[in-house]
Protein backbone atom coordinates (compact mmCIF):
# COMPACT_ATOMS: atom_id res chain seq x y z
CA UNK A 1 0.00 0.00 0.00
CA UNK A 2 0.99 3.60 -0.57
CA UNK A 3 0.20 5.98 2.27
CA UNK A 4 1.27 9.40 3.40
CA UNK A 5 1.09 11.61 6.48
CA UNK A 6 1.42 15.39 6.63
CA UNK A 7 2.31 17.57 9.61
CA UNK A 8 2.71 21.28 10.18
CA UNK A 9 0.80 24.53 10.55
CA UNK A 10 0.26 27.39 8.12
CA UNK A 11 2.63 29.83 9.86
CA UNK A 12 4.78 27.28 11.67
CA UNK A 13 8.41 26.48 10.97
CA UNK A 14 7.69 24.00 8.18
CA UNK A 15 5.38 21.44 6.67
CA UNK A 16 6.49 17.82 6.64
CA UNK A 17 5.25 14.86 4.63
CA UNK A 18 6.20 11.19 4.91
CA UNK A 19 5.34 8.87 2.02
CA UNK A 20 5.53 5.12 2.58
CA UNK A 21 5.20 2.39 -0.02
CA UNK A 22 7.10 3.85 -2.96
CA UNK A 23 9.22 1.29 -4.80
CA UNK A 24 12.98 1.57 -5.07
CA UNK A 25 14.52 3.08 -8.18
CA UNK A 26 12.13 5.97 -8.80
CA UNK A 27 14.01 9.09 -9.99
CA UNK A 28 13.28 12.04 -7.67
CA UNK A 29 14.74 15.55 -7.59
CA UNK A 30 14.08 18.65 -5.51
CA UNK A 31 13.53 20.63 -8.73
CA UNK A 32 10.81 18.19 -9.79
CA UNK A 33 8.97 18.75 -6.50
CA UNK A 34 9.43 22.52 -6.60
CA UNK A 35 7.99 22.67 -10.12
CA UNK A 36 4.78 21.01 -8.91
CA UNK A 37 4.61 23.28 -5.86
CA UNK A 38 4.95 26.29 -8.17
CA UNK A 39 1.91 25.01 -10.11
CA UNK A 40 -0.04 25.05 -6.83
CA UNK A 41 0.64 28.78 -6.53
CA UNK A 42 -0.87 29.51 -9.96
CA UNK A 43 -4.13 31.29 -10.62
CA UNK A 44 -5.60 34.75 -10.98
CA UNK A 45 -7.20 35.87 -7.71
CA UNK A 46 -4.56 34.50 -5.35
CA UNK A 47 -3.45 36.52 -2.33
CA UNK A 48 -0.10 38.27 -1.69
CA UNK A 49 1.46 35.22 -0.03
CA UNK A 50 1.78 33.57 -3.45
CA UNK A 51 4.15 36.35 -4.55
CA UNK A 52 6.78 35.65 -1.90
CA UNK A 53 6.18 31.99 -0.92
CA UNK A 54 8.98 29.95 -2.49
CA UNK A 55 8.36 26.54 -0.91
CA UNK A 56 11.95 25.67 0.00
CA UNK A 57 12.14 21.87 -0.22
CA UNK A 58 14.48 19.54 1.63
CA UNK A 59 14.38 15.79 1.02
CA UNK A 60 15.24 14.41 4.45
CA UNK A 61 15.28 10.66 3.81
CA UNK A 62 14.32 7.83 1.47
CA UNK A 63 16.24 9.14 -1.56
CA UNK A 64 19.90 8.57 -2.36
CA UNK A 65 21.69 9.96 -5.41
CA UNK A 66 18.42 10.92 -7.03
CA UNK A 67 16.53 7.63 -6.63
CA UNK A 68 14.16 6.24 -4.03
CA UNK A 69 15.44 3.49 -1.76
CA UNK A 70 12.13 1.74 -1.06
CA UNK A 71 12.13 3.19 2.46
CA UNK A 72 9.80 6.00 3.62
CA UNK A 73 10.48 9.31 1.90
CA UNK A 74 10.40 12.34 4.21
CA UNK A 75 10.27 15.87 2.80
CA UNK A 76 10.29 19.22 4.59
CA UNK A 77 8.84 22.42 3.10
CA UNK A 78 10.10 25.48 4.94
CA UNK A 79 7.54 28.21 5.58
CA UNK A 80 8.85 31.47 4.15
CA UNK A 81 6.86 33.62 6.58
CA UNK A 82 8.57 31.96 9.54
CA UNK A 83 11.87 33.38 8.28
CA UNK A 84 10.49 36.66 6.84
CA UNK A 85 8.72 37.75 10.00
CA UNK A 86 10.49 36.06 12.94
CA UNK A 87 9.37 38.61 15.57
CA UNK A 88 5.78 37.74 14.81
CA UNK A 89 5.51 34.09 13.84
CA UNK A 90 8.45 32.48 15.60
CA UNK A 91 6.95 33.63 18.89
CA UNK A 92 3.29 33.30 17.92
CA UNK A 93 3.79 29.69 16.75
CA UNK A 94 6.55 28.73 19.19
CA UNK A 95 6.50 25.26 20.69
CA UNK A 96 8.07 26.60 23.90
CA UNK A 97 5.60 27.04 26.78
CA UNK A 98 7.45 30.17 27.93
CA UNK A 99 6.57 32.01 24.69
CA UNK A 100 3.11 33.49 24.95
CA UNK A 101 0.94 34.66 22.03
CA UNK A 102 1.95 38.01 20.54
CA UNK A 103 -1.64 38.97 19.74
CA UNK A 104 -5.04 38.79 21.31
CA UNK A 105 -6.82 35.45 20.81
CA UNK A 106 -9.12 35.18 17.81
CA UNK A 107 -12.52 34.72 19.39
CA UNK A 108 -14.86 35.46 16.45
CA UNK A 109 -15.00 32.18 14.48
CA UNK A 110 -15.61 32.40 10.73
CA UNK A 111 -18.77 30.77 9.35
CA UNK A 112 -17.86 28.08 6.84
CA UNK A 113 -14.45 27.44 8.38
CA UNK A 114 -13.22 24.82 10.84
CA UNK A 115 -12.89 27.48 13.56
CA UNK A 116 -15.89 26.98 15.85
CA UNK A 117 -16.30 23.21 15.56
CA UNK A 118 -12.57 22.76 16.19
CA UNK A 119 -12.62 25.13 19.17
CA UNK A 120 -15.55 23.23 20.68
CA UNK A 121 -13.99 19.84 19.97
CA UNK A 122 -10.62 20.64 21.59
CA UNK A 123 -11.66 23.23 24.23
CA UNK A 124 -9.71 26.03 22.51
CA UNK A 125 -10.54 29.70 23.11
CA UNK A 126 -8.26 30.91 20.29
CA UNK A 127 -9.31 30.07 16.74
CA UNK A 128 -5.64 30.12 15.69
CA UNK A 129 -5.21 26.77 17.44
CA UNK A 130 -7.57 25.39 14.77
CA UNK A 131 -7.08 27.53 11.66
CA UNK A 132 -3.31 27.04 11.46
CA UNK A 133 -3.77 23.32 10.75
CA UNK A 134 -7.09 23.62 8.91
CA UNK A 135 -5.51 26.07 6.47
CA UNK A 136 -5.17 25.03 2.83
CA UNK A 137 -1.44 25.67 3.26
CA UNK A 138 -1.37 21.99 4.31
CA UNK A 139 -2.03 21.04 0.69
CA UNK A 140 1.56 21.95 -0.19
CA UNK A 141 2.63 18.82 1.68
CA UNK A 142 0.04 16.79 -0.22
CA UNK A 143 1.38 18.11 -3.53
CA UNK A 144 4.83 16.81 -2.57
CA UNK A 145 3.36 13.35 -1.95
CA UNK A 146 1.39 13.58 -5.18
CA UNK A 147 4.49 14.53 -7.15
CA UNK A 148 6.08 11.24 -6.11
CA UNK A 149 2.88 9.32 -6.91
CA UNK A 150 2.61 10.94 -10.34
CA UNK A 151 6.24 10.15 -11.09
CA UNK A 152 5.63 6.48 -10.30
CA UNK A 153 2.41 6.37 -12.31
CA UNK A 154 4.22 7.92 -15.28
CA UNK A 155 6.57 4.93 -15.41
CA UNK A 156 3.44 2.81 -15.95
CA UNK A 157 1.99 5.03 -18.66
CA UNK A 158 -0.54 6.79 -16.40
CA UNK A 159 -0.85 10.60 -16.50
CA UNK A 160 -3.09 12.92 -14.46
CA UNK A 161 -4.17 16.39 -15.59
CA UNK A 162 -6.70 18.96 -14.34
CA UNK A 163 -8.38 22.07 -15.72
CA UNK A 164 -10.87 24.62 -14.41
CA UNK A 165 -14.37 24.35 -15.86
CA UNK A 166 -16.16 26.91 -13.67
CA UNK A 167 -15.48 29.89 -11.42
CA UNK A 168 -18.51 31.62 -9.95
CA UNK A 169 -21.14 31.80 -12.69
CA UNK A 170 -18.60 31.67 -15.54
CA UNK A 171 -18.40 28.15 -17.01
CA UNK A 172 -16.50 26.55 -19.88
CA UNK A 173 -18.40 24.59 -22.55
CA UNK A 174 -18.25 20.81 -22.26
CA UNK A 175 -15.53 19.37 -24.46
CA UNK A 176 -13.30 16.31 -24.78
CA UNK A 177 -11.19 15.59 -21.68
CA UNK A 178 -7.72 17.16 -21.85
CA UNK A 179 -4.57 15.07 -22.06
CA UNK A 180 -1.12 15.57 -20.58
CA UNK A 181 -0.15 17.29 -23.84
CA UNK A 182 -2.57 20.09 -22.93
CA UNK A 183 -1.03 20.69 -19.51
CA UNK A 184 1.41 23.44 -20.48
CA UNK A 185 -1.38 25.37 -22.21
CA UNK A 186 -3.66 24.92 -19.20
CA UNK A 187 -1.02 26.11 -16.74
CA UNK A 188 -0.18 29.09 -18.97
CA UNK A 189 -3.75 30.37 -18.70
CA UNK A 190 -4.41 32.77 -15.82
CA UNK A 191 -7.18 30.59 -14.38
CA UNK A 192 -6.00 27.23 -15.80
CA UNK A 193 -8.94 27.03 -18.21
CA UNK A 194 -8.64 25.56 -21.72
CA UNK A 195 -11.39 27.74 -23.23
CA UNK A 196 -10.19 31.31 -23.83
CA UNK A 197 -13.69 32.80 -23.79
CA UNK A 198 -14.59 31.14 -20.52
CA UNK A 199 -11.22 32.12 -19.07
CA UNK A 200 -11.87 35.79 -19.82
CA UNK A 201 -15.33 35.56 -18.21
CA UNK A 202 -13.83 33.92 -15.11
CA UNK A 203 -11.29 36.73 -14.73
CA UNK A 204 -14.08 39.33 -14.97
CA UNK A 205 -16.01 37.46 -12.26
CA UNK A 206 -12.92 37.38 -10.01
CA UNK A 207 -12.30 41.11 -10.49
CA UNK A 208 -15.91 41.93 -9.59
CA UNK A 209 -15.75 39.77 -6.45
CA UNK A 210 -12.42 41.32 -5.46
CA UNK A 211 -13.90 44.81 -5.81
CA UNK A 212 -16.60 43.80 -3.32
CA UNK A 213 -14.13 42.16 -0.94
CA UNK A 214 -15.83 38.83 -1.64
CA UNK A 215 -14.73 35.34 -2.70
CA UNK A 216 -15.66 32.83 -5.42
CA UNK A 217 -15.77 29.05 -5.66
CA UNK A 218 -15.80 26.86 -8.74
CA UNK A 219 -15.27 23.45 -10.30
CA UNK A 220 -12.28 21.61 -11.74
CA UNK A 221 -12.16 18.44 -13.80
CA UNK A 222 -9.42 15.89 -13.18
CA UNK A 223 -8.60 13.30 -15.84
CA UNK A 224 -6.30 10.28 -15.51
CA UNK A 225 -5.24 8.66 -18.79
CA UNK A 226 -3.67 5.22 -19.18
CA UNK A 227 -5.30 3.73 -16.09
CA UNK A 228 -5.37 -0.08 -16.59
CA UNK A 229 -8.61 -1.99 -16.23
CA UNK A 230 -9.23 -3.60 -12.85
CA UNK A 231 -8.00 -1.10 -10.25
CA UNK A 232 -10.35 -1.06 -7.27
CA UNK A 233 -12.85 -3.81 -6.46
CA UNK A 234 -16.54 -4.65 -6.58
CA UNK A 235 -16.18 -6.94 -3.56
CA UNK A 236 -15.94 -4.55 -0.59
CA UNK A 237 -17.31 -1.05 -0.05
CA UNK A 238 -13.98 0.41 1.05
CA UNK A 239 -12.11 -0.99 -1.95
CA UNK A 240 -14.30 0.61 -4.62
CA UNK A 241 -12.21 2.97 -6.74
CA UNK A 242 -14.89 5.63 -7.08
CA UNK A 243 -15.52 5.72 -3.34
CA UNK A 244 -11.80 6.08 -2.63
CA UNK A 245 -11.49 8.87 -5.19
CA UNK A 246 -14.51 10.67 -3.73
CA UNK A 247 -13.15 10.42 -0.18
CA UNK A 248 -9.70 11.67 -1.22
CA UNK A 249 -11.07 14.61 -3.20
CA UNK A 250 -13.59 15.55 -0.51
CA UNK A 251 -10.71 15.77 1.96
CA UNK A 252 -9.35 18.85 0.17
CA UNK A 253 -10.05 22.02 2.12
CA UNK A 254 -13.24 23.86 0.97
CA UNK A 255 -14.33 21.06 -1.39
CA UNK A 256 -18.04 20.33 -0.95
CA UNK A 257 -18.97 18.01 -3.85
CA UNK A 258 -17.37 15.37 -6.08
CA UNK A 259 -18.83 13.57 -9.07
CA UNK A 260 -17.35 10.72 -11.10
CA UNK A 261 -18.09 11.04 -14.80
CA UNK A 262 -21.46 12.68 -15.46
CA UNK A 263 -22.50 12.13 -11.82
CA UNK A 264 -25.28 14.59 -11.06
CA UNK A 265 -26.32 15.06 -14.68
CA UNK A 266 -26.71 11.35 -15.38
CA UNK A 267 -29.11 11.03 -12.44
CA UNK A 268 -31.72 12.91 -14.43
CA UNK A 269 -31.50 10.79 -17.57
CA UNK A 270 -33.16 7.58 -18.63
CA UNK A 271 -31.09 4.43 -18.44
CA UNK A 272 -30.90 4.21 -22.24
CA UNK A 273 -29.01 7.52 -22.23
CA UNK A 274 -27.03 7.10 -19.02
CA UNK A 275 -24.42 4.42 -19.72
CA UNK A 276 -21.38 3.88 -21.94
CA UNK A 277 -21.95 1.38 -24.76
CA UNK A 278 -19.23 -1.29 -24.94
CA UNK A 279 -17.47 -1.82 -28.27
CA UNK A 280 -14.66 -4.05 -29.49
CA UNK A 281 -11.61 -2.36 -31.04
CA UNK A 282 -10.22 -5.02 -33.37
CA UNK A 283 -7.11 -2.99 -34.19
CA UNK A 284 -6.18 -2.54 -30.53
CA UNK A 285 -7.55 -5.95 -29.54
CA UNK A 286 -9.39 -4.42 -26.61
CA UNK A 287 -12.79 -3.33 -25.30
CA UNK A 288 -13.75 0.33 -25.48
CA UNK A 289 -16.52 2.55 -24.16
CA UNK A 290 -18.26 4.79 -26.68
CA UNK A 291 -18.61 7.63 -24.14
CA UNK A 292 -17.29 8.79 -20.74
CA UNK A 293 -20.52 9.03 -18.72
CA UNK A 294 -19.25 6.62 -16.04
CA UNK A 295 -15.97 8.48 -15.69
CA UNK A 296 -13.91 5.36 -16.34
CA UNK A 297 -15.25 3.49 -13.30
CA UNK A 298 -17.94 0.78 -13.29
CA UNK A 299 -18.84 -1.35 -10.27
CA UNK A 300 -16.04 0.23 -8.26
CA UNK A 301 -13.35 -0.79 -10.79
CA UNK A 302 -11.47 1.07 -13.51
CA UNK A 303 -12.60 0.16 -17.04
CA UNK A 304 -9.45 1.10 -18.92
CA UNK A 305 -11.01 4.36 -20.09
CA UNK A 306 -9.90 7.77 -18.75
CA UNK A 307 -10.87 8.22 -15.11
CA UNK A 308 -12.75 11.53 -14.82
CA UNK A 309 -13.78 13.36 -11.65
CA UNK A 310 -15.22 16.82 -11.17
CA UNK A 311 -14.57 18.63 -7.92
CA UNK A 312 -16.57 21.59 -6.57
CA UNK A 313 -14.99 24.10 -4.22
CA UNK A 314 -17.09 26.52 -2.17
CA UNK A 315 -16.17 30.23 -1.93
CA UNK A 316 -13.46 30.74 0.69
CA UNK A 317 -14.72 31.49 4.20
CA UNK A 318 -12.15 34.22 4.85
CA UNK A 319 -13.25 37.47 3.17
CA UNK A 320 -11.32 40.68 2.56
CA UNK A 321 -14.46 42.54 3.72
CA UNK A 322 -15.66 40.67 6.81
CA UNK A 323 -19.47 40.71 6.71
CA UNK A 324 -20.35 37.19 7.84
CA UNK A 325 -22.24 37.19 11.12
CA UNK A 326 -20.81 35.27 14.06
CA UNK A 327 -20.62 35.28 17.86
CA UNK A 328 -17.67 36.13 20.07
CA UNK A 329 -17.04 32.92 21.99
CA UNK A 330 -16.07 34.83 25.18
CA UNK A 331 -18.69 37.59 25.34
CA UNK A 332 -21.39 35.74 23.34
CA UNK A 333 -22.09 39.06 21.58
CA UNK A 334 -23.04 39.07 17.92
CA UNK A 335 -20.27 40.42 15.69
CA UNK A 336 -18.61 39.74 12.32
CA UNK A 337 -15.91 37.16 11.63
CA UNK A 338 -12.28 38.23 11.82
CA UNK A 339 -10.20 38.84 8.70
CA UNK A 340 -7.27 36.51 7.95
CA UNK A 341 -5.26 37.12 4.79
CA UNK A 342 -7.02 35.32 1.97
CA UNK A 343 -7.52 34.78 -1.75
CA UNK A 344 -10.46 35.88 -3.87
CA UNK A 345 -10.44 32.37 -5.30
CA UNK A 346 -8.15 29.34 -5.09
CA UNK A 347 -9.98 27.17 -7.63
CA UNK A 348 -7.04 27.00 -10.14
CA UNK A 349 -4.70 25.85 -7.37
CA UNK A 350 -7.28 23.38 -6.08
CA UNK A 351 -7.07 21.64 -9.47
CA UNK A 352 -3.39 20.90 -8.86
CA UNK A 353 -4.21 19.54 -5.40
CA UNK A 354 -7.01 17.43 -6.91
CA UNK A 355 -4.49 15.94 -9.36
CA UNK A 356 -2.41 15.04 -6.32
CA UNK A 357 -5.23 13.23 -4.54
CA UNK A 358 -6.27 11.30 -7.66
CA UNK A 359 -2.65 10.28 -8.29
CA UNK A 360 -2.23 9.10 -4.69
CA UNK A 361 -5.38 6.95 -4.87
CA UNK A 362 -4.35 5.42 -8.20
CA UNK A 363 -0.80 4.78 -7.00
CA UNK A 364 -2.15 3.09 -3.87
CA UNK A 365 -4.32 0.82 -6.03
CA UNK A 366 -1.35 0.09 -8.32
CA UNK A 367 0.70 -0.92 -5.26
CA UNK A 368 -2.14 -3.11 -4.03
CA UNK A 369 -2.77 -4.90 -7.32
CA UNK A 370 0.69 -5.13 -8.89
CA UNK A 371 3.07 -4.85 -5.94
CA UNK A 372 6.78 -4.79 -6.61
CA UNK A 373 9.74 -3.66 -4.52
CA UNK A 374 11.25 -1.78 -7.47
CA UNK A 375 9.91 0.38 -10.28
CA UNK A 376 11.03 -2.25 -12.79
CA UNK A 377 9.28 -5.07 -10.92
CA UNK A 378 5.97 -3.19 -10.82
CA UNK A 379 6.28 -2.54 -14.56
CA UNK A 380 6.93 -6.24 -15.21
CA UNK A 381 3.92 -7.22 -13.10
CA UNK A 382 1.70 -4.77 -14.99
CA UNK A 383 2.97 -6.01 -18.35
CA UNK A 384 2.30 -9.62 -17.32
CA UNK A 385 -1.23 -8.69 -16.25
CA UNK A 386 -1.93 -6.89 -19.54
CA UNK A 387 -0.51 -9.85 -21.49
CA UNK A 388 -2.77 -12.20 -19.52
CA UNK A 389 -5.77 -10.06 -20.41
CA UNK A 390 -4.82 -10.23 -24.08
CA UNK A 391 -4.26 -13.97 -24.09
CA UNK A 392 -7.05 -14.87 -21.64
CA UNK A 393 -10.59 -16.06 -22.37
CA UNK A 394 -11.93 -12.52 -22.93
CA UNK A 395 -8.99 -11.36 -25.06
CA UNK A 396 -8.70 -11.46 -28.86
CA UNK A 397 -6.79 -14.74 -28.85
CA UNK A 398 -8.13 -16.30 -25.64
CA UNK A 399 -9.38 -19.90 -25.80
CA UNK A 400 -8.93 -21.04 -22.19
CA UNK A 401 -11.76 -21.64 -19.75
CA UNK A 402 -12.36 -18.68 -17.40
CA UNK A 403 -10.49 -18.72 -14.10
CA UNK A 404 -12.17 -15.62 -12.61
CA UNK A 405 -10.97 -12.04 -12.24
CA UNK A 406 -8.22 -11.30 -9.71
CA UNK A 407 -7.74 -15.08 -9.50
CA UNK A 408 -4.76 -16.81 -7.90
CA UNK A 409 -3.17 -17.26 -11.32
CA UNK A 410 -3.48 -13.52 -11.89
CA UNK A 411 -1.43 -12.70 -8.84
CA UNK A 412 -3.65 -9.69 -8.12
Amino acid sequence: MLRFLTAGESHGRALVVIVEGLPAGLPVTVAQIQDELARRRLGYGRGPRMRFEVDEVTIVSGVRHGRTLGSPVAVEIANTEWERNPEKWQTEMSVDASDGPTRQPLTQPRPGHADLAGMQKYDFVDARDVLERASARETAARVVAGTLAKAWLATLGVDVVSHVVRIGDAAAPIGPPPTIDDLDRIDADEVRCLDSGASAAMIVAIKEAAKDGDSLGGTVEVVAHGVPVGLGSHVHWDRKLDSKLAAALMSIQAVKAVEIGDGWDVAGRRGSDAHDPITWDADAGDYRRASHRAGGVEGGMSTGEPVIARVAMKPLASLNRPVLGTVDVLTKEETVSFKERTDVTAVPAMGVVAETMVALVLADEVARKFGGDTVAETRRNLDAYLAALHDGPLGPSGTEAPTGGDAIADGG
